[in-house]
């Protein structure tokens, strides 16, 4: 194969190891934490702004089931199935609901963590390029954060770098746990907009508004 053709086929396997995720259900975080590769990393390849190691090729290929050759475009790919709409099931009984499709930028997905009858061990930390905003939506979260432990409850929210070692779990063993996630792989945070207290400045509209008095 001349340089020119092997090039050309390592920057096009991006969109081939998007297809192979997408069917098998599964997101960039989940991914990302099974192999150990950056989610940044897996998102710039899948968006054609990064070209795969051999390295990581051989870790996606094992955790997707396919061959290197289907993901050269070599042999065809399998038919695809129907997009699951259950939640995604974890080897630890956790559910992930992804909420959002897009592989760049912010994304959003709901875990719901079981009841557990033995108390839990402190949950195991992971850390990866990114920025994360979580908010407990019913339950108690055990949020291990760096050297810090956390116990979040309905209404409470968290957010940090994903490069500071985290992980959560269930500390209740009445009920699950529930929370919403939205995670910024290249950092991107949420920008909070809130209305100017009664009384203080001028009536000048926000800005959104003001754009939309400016339009005939």
């Amino acid at each position: 194969m001349a340089v020119d053709d092997a090039d050309g086929t390592t920057a096009s396997m991006g969109p081939r190891l998007r297809a192979a995720r997408e069917r098998h259900g599964r997101t960039l975080v989940g991914v990302g934490h099974a192999t150990g590769i950056p989610i940044s990393t897996l998102s710039r390849i899948e968006t054609g702004r990064r070209r795969p190691t051999l390295e990581v090729l051989l870790r996606l290929s094992k955790e997707y089931g396919v061959s290197l050759d289907e993901l050269a475009g070599l042999a065809a790919a399998p038919a695809a199935e129907p997009r699951a709409t259950a939640p995604l099931s974890f080897g630890d009984d956790k559910a992930v609901l992804p909420l959002t499709r897009y592989v760049g930028g912010l994304h959003a997905h709901k875990h719901v963590l079981p009841a557990l009858g033995d108390p839990p061990a402190r949950p195991r930390t992971v850390s990866h390029d990114g920025y994360e905003w979580l908010c407990v939506l019913y339950g108690r979260l055990w949020l291990a954060l760096g050297d810090h432990d956390l116990v979040l409850t309905a209404g409470e929210v968290a957010e940090f770098d994903t490069r500071t070692p985290h992980g959560m779990a269930n500390t209740s063993p009445d009920g699950p746990v529930e929370y919403l996630i939205m995670f910024g792989p290249q950092g991107e945070r949420l920008r909070p907009r809130t209305l100017p207290a009664p009384g203080r400045g001028s009536r000048r509209p926000d800005r959104a508004q003001a754009g939309r008095d400016e339009q005939p």
